[in-house]
Formats: C-alpha cells, sequence, structure tokens
C-alpha cells in the first residue's frame, strides 16, 4: 500500500495530484488504486484543471458555503 502525503501553503488551495497517484500506481505494478482522505476540511475531486478551473472551484465553493460566526476557538491543526 502506497502513502502519498500532499501539504498545502495557503488557507484554499487546489493541489494537482495526478503525477503522485500515477506514480503510485506504476510502483505497485497491478491491482486497484482507492484514495482516501482523512481529513475533515479537504475534498477528493476529479476535474480537468485548465488554467483558472483550481481558481473557478474555490470561488464556487466560497459562493455556495456562507461564511458563519464560529463560537468555538479556531484551531489549525484540525
Amino acid at each position: 500500500m502506497q502513502r502519498l502525503k500532499v501539504r498545502t501553503t495557503k488557507k484554499r488551495q487546489v493541489v494537482d495530484i495526478t503525477e503522485q497517484v500515477q506514480s503510485a500506481i506504476r510502483a505497485e505494478g497491478e491491482g486497484v488504486c482507492h484514495l482516501l482522505i482523512q481529513h475533515t476540511t479537504a475534498a477528493l475531486t476529479t476535474a480537468d484543471l485548465d488554467p483558472g478551473t483550481d481558481l473557478d472551484m474555490l470561488d464556487a465553493f466560497a459562493e455556495m458555503i456562507p461564511k458563519l460566526r464560529y463560537r468555538h476557538p479556531h484551531d489549525p491543526e484540525h
């Protein structure tokens, strides 16, 4: 089993992991590939990342999801 670790540098960011996934599949040779994200504020999608698509996706999420004023303290480690 392969494990990919992806680090981000921004609060909102789209990261293309295609090459890492393809490399992991090549290393295994054959079988089934399952991708899982173990974080509450991350998502996995398949998308054609033409220039600007990443920003379009982030803008769409910002429009769909209201900004809430949470009562509990924010902990960036979550």
